[in-house]
């Protein structure tokens, strides 16, 4: 895994400075309840991916210029994290009140980001990378306590073992270190996409 991307302009400092932001609100919910913090936060995670996807779909169209698979890249990211999604309701079983924060959060977040990427798409960007480097830290504590023994390594739902391939045998930390991987992948191809809008 690559290092904390520095933030050097004042979009960066901002895109920082959001993220930090809403992980409060996230801290104080969910505590160490990390199941149900994915739930609610993958919902939100697979926002950037779809809006991106279908703002530079529109782009590629108006302008008639290939996207150089942008478009596919973020509508695949949107997906992997709904998928994420998929697999911690099977774990965590959201209550009602997630589910509602979960309407509301999406509603928030979907415009919200929207509009921000109409404006400056290199820091809508940025946010996901900074976003997903929240992502990566809070799957590393699932999994020490995971590994800790503080939650318990349940076997990974068929779906997760369907998805990523993983063996009939696979457990809750083989889950959490697949979906990890992903947030890695998600996070070096944001901060490299707000890197070349520069």
């Amino acid at each position: 895994m690559t290092a904390h991307h520095v933030p050097k302009t004042i979009s960066d400092h901002i895109a920082l400075a959001v993220v930090k932001a809403m992980r409060v609100p996230a801290d104080l919910f969910f505590a160490r309840r990390y199941g149900h913090r994915a739930v609610v936060l993958e919902t939100v995670a697979a926002i950037p991916g779809m809006v991106g996807g279908a703002l530079q779909h529109m782009k590629s169209l108006r302008t008639m210029h290939n996207d150089r698979g942008k478009i596919k890249t973020l509508l695949d990211e949107a997906e992997n994290e709904r998928m994420h999604l998929m697999t911690f309701v099977k774990i965590a079983k959201p209550t009602w009140l997630e589910r509602m924060i979960v309407l509301i959060v999406q509603g928030l977040m979907f415009n919200l980001y929207f509009l921000l990427y109409l404006i400056t798409p290199k820091t809508c960007h940025r946010i996901v990378g900074y976003l997903e480097e929240e992502a990566i830290n809070s799957y590393t504590e699932y999994l020490a306590e995971i590994d800790s023994g503080s939650v318990k390594n349940v076997p990974a739902p068929q779906i997760a073992i369907d998805y990523w391939r993983l063996p009939a045998s696979a457990s809750l930390h083989d889950l959490v270190i697949a979906i990890r991987d992903d947030e890695v992948r998600h996070r070096d191809i944001n901060h490299a996409f707000a890197d070349r809008m520069s």
